[in-house]
């Protein structure tokens, strides 16, 4: 089990990071991203805060912990600018609040995060067809959410991966204990956006490999 979207308090989460680690490790998790919300303001606390949570929790936890970051509504010209930003202050795993259903995300966002290095393009549920090929061109996966009223969008995202070819993740995008996925909400969530069960296995797979290429950054 993993996820590879949460949030902590570092952001507007409800948990230290070391809570949140011990409540997925209770779960079965073997990976966790935690991913907190950043722009010019914070960027450098947040991540040097994540960063150093996850160097420091090495070795005492079962799960490991992926140090990363979510960019949320940037002017779609500071997206690769700040994710350049992020990566040399550590983060190693980047995602970009994308064109949600239910937030004022700027009109761009989408094309700006996938034209920027970047590797997850979170809840984008007013994804382009060209756009799901310009995230299979670039090795960026998006996401098929269990967030209340992000998961509005996952059927079309489910039906542009899969015609494209982009990586699919299923993140919680959690904020607080009650949002945590179990195993059986995540495939809940997957074969509720249209995936077949031996999609979803897949998709499973495909996540475990891109949370081990993030720990191996340099």
């Amino acid at each position: 089990m993993l996820d590879l979207h949460t949030h902590s308090l570092l952001s507007d989460g409800e948990l230290l990071p070391a809570e949140l680690v011990r409540r997925v490790e209770v779960l079965g998790y073997d990976y966790l991203a935690i991913t907190d919300h950043a722009g010019p303001s914070n960027l450098a606390w947040v991540v040097q805060g994540v960063v150093a949570a996850a160097e420091r929790l090495k070795g005492h936890m079962s799960c490991q912990i992926i140090p990363g970051v979510e960019l949320t509504h940037l002017p779609p010209e500071l997206i690769a600018p700040l994710a350049e930003q992020a990566r040399e202050l550590g983060a190693k795993w980047i995602v970009v609040h994308g064109e949600t259903p239910v937030e004022p995300v700027r009109p761009g966002t989408n094309q700006a995060a996938l034209e920027a290095p970047v590797d997850l393009l979170a809840h984008p549920g007013l994804l382009t067809p060209d756009q799901a090929a310009l995230a299979a061109e670039r090795g960026i996966a998006l996401e098929l959410s269990a967030r209340g009223g992000h998961c509005l969008g996952n059927g079309r995202v489910a039906v542009l991966a899969r015609q494209s070819g982009a990586d699919l993740v299923v993140n919680s995008d959690a904020h607080a204990p009650k949002d945590l996925m179990t195993a059986e909400l995540a495939r809940s969530v997957a074969l509720g956006a249209g995936l077949s069960e031996d999609e979803y296995r897949q998709v499973q797979k495909r996540a475990r490999e891109l949370a081990v290429q993030a720990l191996e950054r340099v």
